[in-house]
């Protein structure tokens, strides 16, 4: 009799090795989040649910809306009001910015900052003082000369060759303007406009010899109390902060100082260039003209090539063959300007690239007239040391 072996799971559990299943791991419960997470979260929400309940009550926001509009309102009026006063204190700021490197050199020598503050002001006030002394007397004259030969000038251009070329390219409509440009100037009508703009020039020159002597006496403080200034900007920053923005706000003043004191000295290398050629060329009225070459080209870059255009129209009435060579002699001048004389006065100032020079000459002019012009180059260089000392090195310190 044959038995069949039967499979019992009992013997397959006990002969197969198996091991036992191992207990389950304990699982990680969920990074809980940090505190300031928490509280960040609990405010955007608190946030949210405030906007969410003002919505909510449209009187409430709406009346909080219509009281932050008021406020920008008048605070936009308070400042237009006192935008003269605003412009007076830039202006001295940068006045004192500009006299900040003599006082420094002054300070160098040994002389003590107060004496060299004196020293440097009275420097100041007896060379403004010896250019009007020397200068004013002779405009004067020659813008009373200029007046009155307008109309000779007029005559003297219909009869040139010039215009005999002119008239015959243009036609009959040269005539025509030419006579009306002459009757303008000998109507009566027209000499009465023009003495009641003479009229508020002269008190518009009086608002300007007020304003200077106000700019003057801020320049003065502001040379006196620059470091105290600098010292209590310092003491607003955090401590840890603070040597890096000491080392940039003494850069931004020392190239801005230098950027000035450079645009002063490239306008009156221009003015002194002027009064040279007209004189050689015989031109007429070259101190007239050296005066508003220096208040022209006082702005970089764009008052030269302002000037130049200016001055050669004024000349091409004077004689057209002076005229051709006195715009070839400064457009060469120009140049020996920018590639020789300008590198060497702006060595201590930030380079601004020329783009944005007159991107900012033309904002600024806009928005604060010849005034804005003058400190929107400087500010722009402030503002080009700022991204490069703070806003790149950041941006590089990125991965």
């Amino acid at each position: 009799m044959v038995t069949m072996a039967t499979d019992d799971p009992r013997d397959l559990d006990e002969s197969t090795d198996v091991p036992p299943p191992s207990p389950a791991a304990p699982s990680c419960p969920p990074p809980s989040p940090s505190p300031r997470a928490a509280q960040d979260h609990g405010s955007t929400r608190s946030k949210l649910r405030a906007a969410l309940d003002a919505v909510g009550h449209p009187f409430g926001f709406g009346f909080v809306l219509t009281l932050g509009a008021l406020t920008a309102i008048l605070i936009g009026a308070a400042l237009t009001s006192l935008s003269t006063v605003l412009m007076y204190i830039v202006v001295a700021l940068f006045l004192a910015l500009a006299l900040e490197p003599a006082v420094r050199f002054l300070d160098r020598r040994g002389l003590p900052r107060p004496w060299g503050i004196t020293v440097t002001l009275l420097a100041f006030l007896l060379a403004i003082a010896g250019v009007l002394w020397l200068i004013v007397p002779t405009v004067v004259q020659q813008v009373a000369n200029f007046v009155s030969s307008i109309p000779g000038m007029v005559d003297d251009f219909m009869t040139s060759d010039l215009y005999t070329r002119l008239e015959g390219t243009f036609g009959e409509g040269l005539s025509t303007l030419t006579a009306q440009i002459e009757s303008f100037l000998t109507d009566p009508n027209s000499l009465a406009t023009i003495g009641g703009g003479a009229l508020q020039a002269g008190v518009g020159i009086a608002n300007g010899v007020s304003g200077a002597l106000i700019v003057l006496v801020l320049a003065l403080y502001f040379l006196a109390s620059l470091q105290s200034m600098k010292r209590a900007l310092y003491r607003l920053a955090p401590a840890r902060n603070r040597p890096g923005i000491e080392d940039l706000t003494e850069e931004i003043t020392q190239s801005v100082g230098a950027f000035l004191a450079g645009m002063v000295v490239l306008a009156l290398a221009n003015a002194v260039v002027v009064f040279v050629l007209h004189v050689v060329l015989g031109l007429a009225f070259p101190a007239l003209m050296a005066v508003t070459a220096f208040c022209i080209t006082i702005i970089p870059l764009v008052g030269t090539v302002l000037f130049w255009v200016i001055g050669s129209f004024f000349a091409v009435f004077v004689d057209p063959t002076s005229a051709l060579i006195f715009a070839i002699a400064y457009l060469v001048y120009m140049q020996v300007e920018a590639y020789l004389l300008t590198p060497r006065v702006m060595s201590r100032a930030v380079a601004v690239p020329g783009a944005l020079v007159v991107i900012g000459a033309l904002v600024g002019g806009t928005l604060l007239g010849l005034v804005g012009a003058l400190i929107a180059v400087p500010t722009t260089a402030a503002v080009l040391l700022i991204i490069r000392r703070v806003v790149v090195p950041r941006q590089d310190a990125k991965t």
